[in-house]
């Protein structure tokens, strides 16, 4: 996709329906798959104008269609628990001129506008156990009020997204046909992935036996996908590209692989990959406050293999477009998706080192909530 310059920006973001005219637009964030600017105009409000990368989200209809369901949704329970600014809380997207929530150019790019929130902040890397637990609290209560929507409703924008199976049999399918020659520099990568399937499959297996409700979930928690405000309260979850139905535990874990690691997801370093403990347990009592309302005991049981999962599952999708030249992450060097593999492949040895004395505290936290 090409870059557009500052006038087509301009030009782009017009036509939406924003307030005021626009000052000037600079690039914004630092995600992985969609191109995002900051516009800031002489209205009140400043907006985030982004490009949504259709190569990913090939549904771009369906993806919006989720949005605009979710946000009315969050919205409208915000309401009735008597918050004072439910915009402050969720995500607003703003109409195009259009009538829809997303505009197609004439070059078959899609393009969205959402209310940039004033005073919030967002971190890469978790500094406080303060911070670990709003984020829990953020995602317990994103999916707690998400509950009782009904998760058929929901599009699957991303098929098989957390679904290890079909994951496993993209990597071997990439490594069979090895078609930019990288197999033979990652063959302790994937042993470490080999002996491991067997046990990844937890969850699916959970699920397949009807033991795992299908729940509305976010799918990328990510720590900075949570916004806090000036005291680090967290205020509003964001990047909603990937809610679809889902199991808790999948979130759990994957909000735990990005608050839990010392070092950062792509650290070249990987001695410095060691677990924060208290991290994690800030986090789940976060987590347990909020989500203790509508899990079930089976849900429960099943987050610690969510916690194993899911930077085993990261290490294979690093893995897997290493070996098909890197066409989906946005890398900085020829060797950062590898980097990234090595990373999170660490961070499974770790979680695994310390597996009995994480388990001890899950369960403590989740015991303390039963009984409330």
């Amino acid at each position: 996709m090409n870059t557009p310059d500052a006038a087509q920006l301009a030009r782009l973001a017009n036509q939406f329906r924003m307030e005021g005219n626009v000052l000037d637009i600079a690039p914004f964030g630092s995600g992985h798959i969609n191109d995002t600017y900051r516009v800031n105009t002489d209205a009140a409000d400043s907006y985030l104008l982004q490009r949504i990368n259709h190569h990913v989200f090939r549904n771009v209809p369906a993806l919006m269609d989720n949005m605009e369901l979710v946000t009315s949704h969050l919205k409208q329970k915000y309401r009735l628990l008597n918050e004072k600014d439910p915009d402050s809380r969720v995500l607003t997207l703003i109409g195009h001129e259009s009538g829809k929530s997303f505009h197609e150019d004439a070059e078959g790019s899609f393009w969205r506008m959402f209310v940039l929130l004033p005073h919030t902040r967002s971190y890469d890397i978790v500094e406080t156990p303060q911070q670990a637990r709003e984020g829990g609290r953020a995602f317990g209560q994103f999916q707690r009020l998400l509950s009782d929507l009904d998760a058929t409703r929901i599009h699957e924008v991303l098929p098989h997204f957390h679904h290890i199976g079909k994951r496993l049999e993209r990597l071997d399918e990439a490594v069979a046909k090895d078609a930019f020659g990288r197999v033979a520099g990652v063959v302790d990568e994937l042993a470490f992935v080999a002996a491991r399937k067997d046990r990844m499959q937890t969850i699916q297996h959970m699920a397949a036996e009807g033991l795992l409700p299908l729940r509305i979930t976010h799918n990328d928690t990510k720590f900075n996908n949570v916004l806090l405000d000036g005291n680090d309260q967290f205020q509003c979850v964001i990047d909603l590209d990937t809610v679809m139905p889902g199991y808790v535990a999948c979130d759990f874990g994957d909000a735990i692989r990005s608050i839990i690691n010392r070092a950062a997801e792509d650290e070249a370093d990987v001695e410095r990959v060691k677990l924060n403990i208290p991290l994690f347990e800030a986090y789940a009592e976060g987590y347990f406050e909020q989500a203790h309302h509508f899990l079930t005991s089976h849900e429960t049981d099943s987050l610690f293999a969510g916690v194993l999962l899911l930077p085993y599952m990261q290490t294979v999708r690093f893995l897997t477009d290493f070996v098909e030249g890197d066409h989906y992450y946005k890398i900085h060097h020829a060797q950062h998706n590898l980097q990234r593999t090595r990373a999170q492949l660490r961070l499974v040895e770790e979680l695994e080192k310390h597996e009995p004395e994480l388990r001890v505290i899950l369960q403590r936290i989740a015991d303390k909530y039963r009984k409330n």
